[in-house]
């Protein structure tokens, strides 16, 4: 029986367990990193870009809504914006459900980025 009391009350073994119950934890912790940098902050960021694009909306913007509907903003509020979508035919939307801008956009940023993009490579190929 005496053997057995020794065998039980090892002096390392309270630190090793302490020890091991952190390294328990360190998967865990790896895991909510990786879901941080992969899924978190590129959604946060995301959202940032949209909420600017919200913002930054002006007249004669082509935009598509969150349902499917193309148009042009005719006018601006706070909350609402109003859109032609034919000839005298304008609706009025929330500006949160503006889902993005159409390529072509009169004025918007990413139709200038693709001008400016394009320019460098046409005098690239008269110089040739």
């Amino acid at each position: 029986m005496i053997s057995v009391a020794y065998a039980m009350g090892q002096g390392g073994a309270p630190a090793q367990g302490a020890a091991g119950g952190l390294a328990s934890f360190i998967p865990l912790i790896l895991m909510f990193v990786i879901f941080y940098f992969l899924l978190i902050r590129p959604q946060q960021k995301k959202a940032k870009e949209m909420r600017e694009m919200i913002a930054n909306l002006k007249r004669g913007d082509r935009v598509v809504t969150s349902g499917g509907i193309h148009g042009q903003i005719t006018s601006l509020d706070d909350a609402t914006v109003t859109l032609e979508i034919a000839d005298k035919v304008r609706i009025k939307v929330n500006r949160s459900s503006i889902a993005g801008l159409v390529g072509g956009a009169s004025g918007g940023s990413s139709g200038k980025k693709a001008v400016e993009a394009e320019k460098p490579k046409e005098t690239e190929e008269k110089s040739s």
